[in-house]
């Protein structure tokens, strides 16, 4: 057995990277376990002219399409949005887009406005010097003075808008409608050691050139300068407990497949909204039946995806393609609820450039616009660099049937049950996307696009997994404290996205970083009496 280290935590994703940083200046011995490997830059598919080809394989957002030994398998046939997740250090960092919007505070208190839901136990001013720290250590580029959000400051300025983004701006002007340049974590300029976006086009797949911000390059240089310890292809069965229900470490498999345990005063947990309910469940015990932390049998429950939808068209004329970073803009024009729509709460649209090459050939192959014979060529010269779309973040309501369990057969490669995904969507979120298709298509006429197309909802589009232990002041209702203590188990913390109460219309990579180091601010100011 291992020694017994102060602080474990599980996960280096977005917000175990930060929650170990900031723990950091304790000086407790903290050790993170990753079931993935550190990242090699120089194998990511945007270094080879085949990078198109290879987010079809092994740079897949689904992991039951990149079928790496790192990754787990996830039964989500009950599901019409796929799960997309990443299994290594930096987590889904290494494949987000780098879009990154905060928030608004509406969305903390969504019960008190609109009257369904529920409110978080705080507020976004209690995150706001959470959100600025994590701006300053991801290194954000932006555009502050955005009259649609909170005031904000990023370090860097915003990406340039290029063809494809000047033609949303004026297509949004025609409409009189909000945009603004997109808060993103691409680096405008070199930045800590990083260097500057140099439009190699494929963010999603992972940024060779370092310009997007994963937290292997942010947050984990530093915290391991710190004297943090980062343990790769360690794969967590269960979390322990002792005689009195405390955890007392975890089970894991190491990188030869060998079980070990390693021991701990406190447990943290940044597995997602998908794995953290999965480990908590797998974890049941005759103290915990249904469940580690599940005395409110929500753990699971209350699962949000943000169903994406996408609405194309095409241009008389070439535009961007896929050369710079796919996100330029956003618009907040339909966010906060209004009385006249026949839907509560909103959506954030995404501004998109275009596609790759081989992209627009299979797409439009598929949808029977880019034919065979003598006319594929010209059909071809009239699709590629012309594709204009734009995506609206559908905001989820939190809803119980909507939910992770354990599934009864599937297995990852150490034996251990699979998540099992049962979701629909909400009938809000039914009205809202109707809204927005409508609404979408409208600016696509308006700049001046043909041939629309859409995408309801994008398939693969499960990037945001929200809401499977959420927060709350009632144990009854919600799995961890307001400050992401466990209402059931005192030495056990959640930092990730399942700890959202709602999920908001926008990106929450921005606020589940801030949540991390707001909780791990919390811990640290309670240290004495941690565990009363």
């Amino acid at each position: 057995m291992a020694d017994t280290v102060d602080v474990l935590i599980i996960g280096s994703g977005a917000s175990g990277a930060a929650v170990a940083w900031s723990l950091a200046e304790t000086k407790m011995r903290i050790v993170c376990l990753e079931q993935g490997d550190w990242m090699n830059p120089a194998e990511y598919p945007s270094t080879g002219r085949d990078w198109e080809a290879r987010v079809h394989g092994d740079y897949a957002t689904s992991p039951n399409i990149r079928a790496r030994p790192t990754d787990y398998p996830i039964n989500d046939d009950n599901s019409p949005i796929k799960v997309v997740n990443f299994n290594g250090v930096g987590g889904g960092t290494v494949m987000y887009t780098g879009h990154f919007p905060r928030l608004h505070p509406s969305d903390f208190r969504v019960r008190s406005l609109d009257g369904v839901a529920d409110d978080w136990p705080v507020d976004y001013a209690t995150l706001e010097p959470f959100f600025a720290e994590n701006d300053r250590m991801m290194g954000v580029s932006g555009l502050a003075g955005d009259p649609a959000g909170p005031p904000r400051q990023p370090p860097m300025p915003p990406l340039p808008l290029g063809k494809t983004g000047t033609r949303w701006a004026q297509a949004m002007n025609t409409l009189g409608w909000h945009w603004w340049p997109s808060d993103t974590t691409l680096a405008t300029q070199d930045y800590e050691g990083r260097a500057r976006c140099i439009n190699l086009g494929h963010c999603t797949p992972g940024c060779a050139q370092g310009a997007k911000a994963s937290t292997d390059i942010t947050y984990w240089p530093a915290a391991i300068r710190a004297g943090v310890e980062l343990r790769t292809r360690c794969r967590v069965r269960e979390i322990t407990t002792n005689a009195e229900g405390m955890a007392s470490g975890v089970v894991y498999y190491d990188a030869e497949g060998v079980e070990r345990f390693q021991a701990a005063e406190v447990v943290i947990l940044a597995c997602n909204g998908v794995g953290t309910p999965r480990l908590l469940l797998n974890s049941a015990s005759g103290r915990f039946p249904n469940g580690l932390a599940n005395s409110s049998g929500l753990v699971g429950r209350n699962l949000m995806f943000h169903p994406y939808i996408q609405v194309y068209g095409y241009s008389d004329e070439p535009l961007d393609g896929n050369r710079g970073p796919p996100l330029c803009l956003w618009s907040k024009e339909f966010y906060e609820t209004d009385p006249a729509r026949d839907f509560v709460r909103g959506y954030m649209f995404q501004f998109n450039r275009g596609v790759g090459v081989i992209n627009e050939a299979i797409t439009s192959a598929a949808d029977g616009r880019l034919p065979w014979g003598e006319d594929h060529h010209s059909a071809y010269r009239r699709l590629v660099h012309r594709r204009m779309s734009l995506s609206a973040v559908i905001e989820d309501l939190p809803e119980a049937h909507n939910r992770v369990t354990l599934d009864p057969v599937l297995k990852d490669g150490h034996g251990i049950p699979s998540p099992r995904i049962d979701y629909t969507v909400g009938e809000n979120s039914r009205r809202m996307i109707a809204h927005g298709i409508a609404r979408a298509t409208e600016i696509l006429h308006a700049a001046g696009a043909h041939d629309i197309g859409v995408q309801n909802p994008i398939l693969y589009g499960g990037w945001h997994l929200l809401g499977t232990a959420r927060m709350g002041t009632d144990p009854a209702r919600s799995v961890v404290n307001e400050w992401g203590r466990s209402h059931d188990v005192r030495n056990l913390f959640i930092v990730d996205g399942s700890v959202f109460v709602t999920a908001g219309g926008v990106n929450p990579t921005s606020t589940i970083q801030a949540l991390a180091l707001y909780i791990a601010d919390s811990m640290k100011r309670r240290l004495a009496t941690l565990f009363d």
